[in-house]
Formats: structure tokens, sequence, C-alpha cells
């Protein structure tokens, strides 16, 4: 059973709940998440594997990660760079500074204080298939037209943040 650390709306640790509840009660909890990009700027995405809890199917954040109880948040992206992509040594800076985030969809509120951050890599993305259907390297622009053309097909976080970040 997976923990999550919770929090109260000023960011106070609270307690330790189980990961279903966490989403189903809409506590506050942490999450860091990744822009990947390559050297010719384009941005890796991933399209999450079909079991997920949440957003199942959709493409996403190069990676997003839920914070293990007493992890930070550049260690969480690090790790998820890892067990989700099999990607090693890349350098992150970023992208902004810790917020709070609420998002409500099909009936769940989903709250999360984060930070994202980026990075740049160039090797061989080995996903594991249990959290990662496919990866795909992709340009700003064509991600931009896809977004207007199928905004389904993207998990809210991921199109909230685009476009909060500036990427689009």
């Amino acid at each position: 059973m997976e923990l999550f650390e919770t929090f109260d709306e000023h960011g106070a640790l609270l307690v330790q709940v189980p990961r279903d509840e966490v989403h189903a009660r809409g506590l506050w909890h942490k999450a860091a998440q990744v822009f990947l990009f390559n050297s010719q700027g384009q941005l890796l995405i991933q399209h999450r594997a079909l079991d997920k809890d949440l957003y199942a199917g959709l493409w996403d954040h190069s990676v997003g990660e839920h914070l293990l109880p007493g992890e930070t948040f550049i260690q969480a992206a690090v790790r998820g760079l890892v067990e989700e992509l099999g990607v090693h040594g890349v350098v992150l800076s970023p992208v902004s500074e810790v917020r709070k985030v609420e998002l409500v969809m099909d009936g769940k509120q989903d709250r999360e204080i984060q930070q994202a951050f980026s990075g740049v890599f160039d090797g061989d993305i080995k996903s594991d298939p249990k959290e990662v259907i496919a990866t795909q390297y992709i340009e700003l622009g064509a991600l931009e037209s896809w977004l207007d053309e199928q905004p389904e097909q993207f998990t809210p976080w991921f199109l909230q943040d685009l476009k909060f970040f500036g990427y689009l």
C-alpha cells in the first residue's frame, strides 16, 4: 500500500494516508513534474499506462511523480526519470517555485503541492511498461496543434502546466 504525506492548506505536514484515499478525499499531497527536452528542443511526452488510477491512457508530462514520505521534490523528479523512463544523469533545473494547484475533474478533486523541473537528454529511453505505454519527442508547435485538435488525449495537469510555464 502506497502512503502519501498529507498537508493542510498552509503546507503543514499532517499524516500519511493511502494513495487511493488521498485522491478520493482531495487531500493535499506533493508531486514533482519533469519537462525533458532533447538538444533539438523537442519535448518528451509519455503515454500513461491503461491501468493508472488517474488519467489512464492519456499523454502527459515527461515524468510526473508523487513524493514518497520524507522525499524532496528534486529527489522525486530524479527517481521518476529512472523508474518511469530508465533515464540517469540528467541535470534538472527548477521551472518554478513550489506552488499549490487544485484540479477538479470527473467529480474528483486533486490537490497538489508541486514543483516542476526541466532538463535535456539525448540518450535512449527505456520506459517501464507498467507505467508508460509509449514515449515520443515532439516539437512544441506540433504539440500545440495536436492539443488544439484533440485536447482530450492529454491529462488536464499537462494541459494546465504547458500554459502556466509558458511552453505554449
